[in-house]
């Protein structure tokens, strides 16, 4: 499982204009969260610098948020107390999940920020989806969002840089995405992220970390949820879009 280390303290030029609010962010799920009981735990496992956890919790939902990341925990334990909203985050990797809860502990889970192919092959992602699995009540839904990877390997290998500026915190950058490409679907991809700030005076400062991931076809995440007890409510999936959501009842 690769880091975010570097990333996380500059991580909200890679959320969008629409989801940087945290209440927006949470507003994105309205048909899913419309279905909740107002006290239904949620667990955001993935959680990034937290403002879907946040978000959630706002809504007077009981929240817990993990990453495998310490320093990205550390960003949500910060935004969560500049909005005095009140959500538990813990560091713990997919695999470390059933170690922190017990078994049907939450209503929902959230997998969200295209982060399940960090899950290093086939064997690793089936069993972080399976620590989902367990993690949820009968009834209970996965919700999870995931690049459309049969559309980034037809691309290949290149270089991704932003258009235009992105203004955070009063500072401008330009992002920028290397791909890696492997020549087959089951061997690690690279993605470099770097965010350049642009100082008005003139200097740019760059933080970028490289990330190790492994794609996976639509047809098999189907199948993998299958797997671990989960069955396929609603897809948003689209071969020509550049992300999807499903969302797995189990």
């Amino acid at each position: 499982m690769t880091g975010y280390d570097v990333l996380a303290d500059v991580y909200e030029w890679l959320i969008s204009d629409a989801k940087l609010p945290p209440a927006q962010f949470a507003a994105s799920f309205d048909d899913v969260l419309g279905q909740l009981p107002s006290n239904a735990r949620v667990l955001d496992c993935s959680c990034g610098t937290g403002q879907l956890a946040v978000g959630l919790a706002g809504r007077g939902l009981q929240v817990v948020a993990t990453d495998a990341s310490e320093a990205m925990v550390r960003r949500t334990a910060e935004l969560a107390e500049e909005f005095g909203a009140t959500v538990q985050a813990e560091r713990a990797s997919w695999e470390e999940l059933p170690e922190h809860f017990e078994d049907g502990t939450f209503d929902l889970v959230f997998c969200v920020g295209n982060s399940l192919h960090h899950a290093p092959g086939v064997t690793a992602r089936v069993a972080a989806l399976a620590s989902m699995s367990r993690l949820l009540r009968p009834g209970g839904r996965l919700v999870l969002t995931s690049r459309t990877w049969e559309l980034v390997r037809s691309r290949g290998s290149r270089l991704d840089i932003s258009d235009r500026l992105v203004r955070r915190n009063g500072r401008d950058a330009v992002v920028i995405y290397r791909w890696d490409i492997a020549a087959q679907w089951e061997e690690e991809h690279h993605i470099e992220i770097a965010i350049a700030q642009v100082d008005a005076a003139g200097p740019v400062l760059v933080r970028s970390e490289l990330l190790s991931c492994w794609p996976y076809r639509y047809d098999e995440l189907l199948a993998e949820l299958h797997q671990v007890g989960l069955r396929m409510e609603t897809s948003t999936y689209d071969p020509e879009a550049e992300n999807y959501t499903v969302v797995a009842t189990k």
